[in-house]
């Protein structure tokens, strides 16, 4: 599969999270058939910085861990952005993060 087309594929998902909620790395790459590819959704999120269309902000770790925010511009960039759509964030962790998850297997059906 080649990566431009995986990474569209990747966008057109993660463009679908809705405000106030968040999805895994792993979720979007197991709904697009590819489990094996969390951190290729990963780069996918990073290479998409320019593109404002593109929520990357809301695409987390397995345990609702802000691990890609240092992607960002400024500190607490990431947070800022969660928090502004009403999603706690207490030492890089979502708080309640199950009450928050997205997946898109089950919303995109």
């Amino acid at each position: 599969m080649k990566e431009e087309n995986f990474f569209q594929r990747v966008y057109e998902v993660a463009k679908q999270i809705p405000y106030g909620r968040v999805t895994s790395y792993g979720a979007i790459a197991k709904y697009l058939a590819s489990s094996g590819s969390a951190r290729m959704v990963g780069w996918a999120m990073n290479a998409s910085h320019n593109n404002e269309d593109i929520p990357a902000h809301r695409v987390v770790n397995r345990v609702g861990l802000l691990s890609g925010k240092h992607h960002f511009d400024g500190t607490k960039l990431m947070q800022q952005l969660l928090e502004n759509e009403g999603i706690e964030v207490v030492d890089n962790q979502i708080v309640d993060f199950e009450k928050h998850f997205w997946d898109p297997a089950i919303e995109l059906r």
